[in-house]
């Protein structure tokens, strides 16, 4: 497959947010990808601390106003857009007043991290696909990096599995758990419920959800996994080569003809 479009769905991306390697590889891999001459669409959370007038951020009427629906309870879709200096990589940012608004990343103010993180992420992962819809855009891959974007692949191939723009798509994923431990929020297989998708279908998981559930969830689902950093956990690692999963190690900076590469090859 010779693949011409590419939607990233990052967790952090700088410099809307703190450099880190999550962050960093959140900008470098889209950016190096369009220069190649992909046509490419990038999104993330509309994290709190994310100052909108200095990043140049805007809403996207059109593009929002949906209600998600999770555990019964609605939650309103926002959208906003803001362009990358120099590169001007667009950034799609999923924002809603209950799980990103005057909150930060993983962690509240305390330093614990938020109990509905899972929520979060099934919220991020349908503001994402149902975007995607509206822009009517058609990727050949998807390229989901870090714990946030963990449920897309699954609710790709179950819940959005008839949708014309997924219906061919490739899923990858690279795997990224910064310091986040324990459980990812109370009941979280309950906030996956949405169309065909039953528990059943997450029979296999551990009740007690946490990263690296989560991780096998990106795994199960994904049609290949890419290291974006060294020394990556041990047990994932058996976990992806249990499951038979083409992966890509860690190509360190000159990644670009590798990474489209390991794009073509799926």
């Amino acid at each position: 497959m010779q693949v011409k479009k590419v939607l990233f769905i990052n967790t952090e991306t700088a410099p809307y947010v703190a450099e880190n390697t999550l962050s960093l590889m959140g900008k470098r891999i889209p950016e190096k990808i369009q220069g190649s001459g992909c046509e490419i669409r990038t999104f993330m959370p509309k994290w709190g601390n994310i100052n909108e007038r200095r990043g140049q951020l805007h809403e996207v009427i059109r593009l929002s106003g949906m209600n998600i629906i999770i555990n019964g309870t609605d939650h309103p879709l926002i959208i906003k857009v803001a362009s990358i200096p120099v590169s001007r990589v667009q950034v799609y940012f999923i924002d809603n007043e209950d799980f990103f608004i005057h909150r930060g990343l993983e962690r509240d103010t305390n330093g614990e991290l938020c109990n509905d993180n899972g929520e979060r992420a099934v919220f991020f992962a349908r503001g994402v696909l149902e975007t995607v819809k509206k822009l009517r855009w058609t990727p050949d891959v998807i390229h989901c990096v870090g714990w946030m974007a963990s449920v897309v692949p699954f609710y790709i191939r179950k819940a959005y599995a008839e949708e014309p723009c997924f219906q061919n798509v490739k899923i990858v994923s690279s795997l990224f758990d910064k310091d986040i431990t324990g459980t990812i929020g109370e009941k979280f297989k309950n906030s996956l419920l949405f169309k065909n998708v039953n528990l059943e279908m997450l029979g296999k998981y551990n009740d007690d959800f946490d990263i690296r559930e989560l991780q096998k969830l990106a795994v199960d689902y994904s049609d290949g996994i890419i290291e974006i950093a060294e020394n990556n956990d041990q047990t994932m690692a058996e976990y992806i080569q249990q499951a038979k999963k083409p992966m890509l190690p860690y190509p360190g900076e000159d990644f670009l003809d590798k990474y489209k590469e390991f794009y073509n090859s799926l």
